[in-house]
């Protein structure tokens, strides 16, 4: 801000996670059309001062020099194959209940500590943790299941119960007695569908390591989004209306195919010209 206070901006839990862009949504859909040049990073608030000086000083190379190459040139995009994107976030069944900052560790490794387990007056029961080790600002998933299974089988999924942060405590209710696991998992998505690679091997039972699993050029994370299987080409069955998705080698959407097919063209910076 150039005119009135300084702004202070802290990036939130998605920033953290899922990296800052800059022209662009994470998705590469919602792109800017102009100039990026000379750009600083602060790990302090900057005061307007600072920004009207480091305007002030850059602006007058472009203006003292209008047939500057860069004033004119356009800028085309080159997004990514398989943009990135979170497809299952938040807190979900956790209760957040403290932060244990005094004794808080950073380690490579995220495991879960100060374990209490108390049964509930309607007979449930209720699970108590601490979840350590980790980094500063990283979301970590926790997945539940009554069976201790870690097969590709579908038939003994893991539950997804929400996401939390390193050196805070939390709450889990309503949990069968008869047998609980749980484990955490890191924020990893090796295929950039969306979904990490915990999250495929446990809940999903998709390929970590192929953004499609099923071949129907929808990436998984889309498809757990949109309510289909990414484990099954052929959806026919199932009841609703479902569309297909088909990209370029660019990662740029071509074709929508359902109840009606689209085509698009785009220009250079992949704006849509024309659908038929």
């Amino acid at each position: 801000m150039t005119n009135g206070l300084p702004v202070t901006y802290w990036p939130g839990a998605d920033v953290l996670t899922n990296g800052f862009f800059i022209g662009s949504d994470s998705n590469g859909l919602s792109q800017a059309h102009g100039i990026f040049d000379e750009l600083y990073t602060y790990d302090y608030p900057v005061d307007a001062d600072t920004v009207f000086g480091t305007y002030w000083y850059s602006e007058i190379w472009y203006y003292g020099n209008p047939d500057n190459k860069a004033n004119i040139a356009s800028a085309p995009s080159q997004p990514t194959i398989t943009p990135y994107f979170n497809a299952v976030t938040g807190s979900g069944y956790l209760i957040q209940t403290g932060t244990n900052s005094s004794s808080c560790i950073t380690s490579s490794n995220v495991w879960m500590t100060n374990v209490v387990v108390a049964t509930a007056s309607n007979g449930t029961m209720n699970v108590t943790f601490t979840i350590s080790g980790g980094s500063e600002g990283t979301l970590y998933d926790v997945f539940g299941n009554s069976l201790l299974d870690f097969s590709s089988t579908t038939n003994a999924p893991w539950a997804w119960m929400g996401q939390g942060y390193h050196c805070t405590t939390y709450l889990l209710t309503n949990l069968p007695t008869v047998a609980t696991f749980l484990i955490l998992g890191k924020p990893l998505d090796s295929d950039s569908d969306g979904l990490t690679d915990a999250y495929e091997n446990l809940v999903s039972k998709t390929n970590p390591h192929n953004w499609d699993t099923d071949g129907d050029g929808m990436a998984d994370g889309w498809e757990v989004l949109f309510g289909t299987n990414p484990r099954n080409l052929d959806e026919s069955a199932q009841t609703g209306w479902r569309a297909n998705f088909t990209y370029d080698p660019a990662g740029w959407l071509r074709q929508l195919t359902g109840g009606r097919i689209e085509t698009f063209s785009l220009d250079h910076e992949g704006n849509v010209q024309q659908s038929q």
